[in-house]
């Protein structure tokens, strides 16, 4: 655990560099194969740039504190992270951005992003050729976060690709591990902002 901490840990710092989560934004977590009902997330409130090994904290499935942590404030969207794990019962981790090319491509489609032809499609788990298109869905951004949990739990097949965009607030992406779900959110935020540019 402490060495998925670590590594989570430096990739956070390098969104943060990319932009991707500026300030105290975004959120993070993972679980451990050897006991997946406890969620490891980020805490809130914490400078993306400097966030270290010791800002994260375990939840249960339901988004409360375990007792060792009772007090700290998990990530005000901790329910998102929940519910993924509920709906893909394989993710052990989900990553999160705010980039800018998520949220414009989130103000000009209504109900998903489509992409199409690219190479780096093939960077989605399951896509074996840039001959197809994939739809990555938009859904309204709420403060509401068991409304928001319910939507994705009514709308899940919507979720044809693993990440989503929350409209005018970015994207979430998730993996059977790190390096999986970093591999889908750079996927999709290097297609966001290929076709956005191309398209604009």
């Amino acid at each position: 655990m402490e060495q998925m901490k670590t590594e989570l840990a430096a990739v956070i710092r390098a969104y943060h560099q990319k932009g991707w989560s500026p300030a105290t934004s975004t959120n993070y977590s993972f679980r451990m194969p050897d006991n997946p009902e406890v969620i490891v997330v980020s805490r809130s409130g914490i400078d993306k740039s400097a966030f270290t090994a010791e800002d994260f904290m375990e939840v249960d499935m339901q988004g409360k504190p375990l007792p060792a942590f009772e007090g700290i404030r998990p990530s005000a969207e901790t329910l998102i992270h929940c519910k993924l794990y509920e709906l893909f019962p394989e993710t052990m981790c989900i990553v999160h951005s705010h980039s800018v090319y998520s949220v414009l491509q989130s103000m000009k489609h209504q109900a998903s992003v489509e992409l199409s032809g690219y190479e780096v499609l093939k960077g989605f788990e399951g896509i074996k050729t840039h001959e197809t298109a994939v739809q990555v869905p938009v859904f309204d951004n709420t403060q509401d976060m068991s409304h928001f949990a319910s939507v994705l739990e009514h709308e899940k097949s919507r979720l044809t690709v693993p990440a989503l965009i929350m409209r005018r607030h970015g994207t979430y992406a998730w993996g059977r591990n790190l390096l999986e779900a970093k591999r889908h959110l750079e996927t999709a935020e290097y297609l966001f902002e290929v076709d956005w540019k191309f398209s604009n």
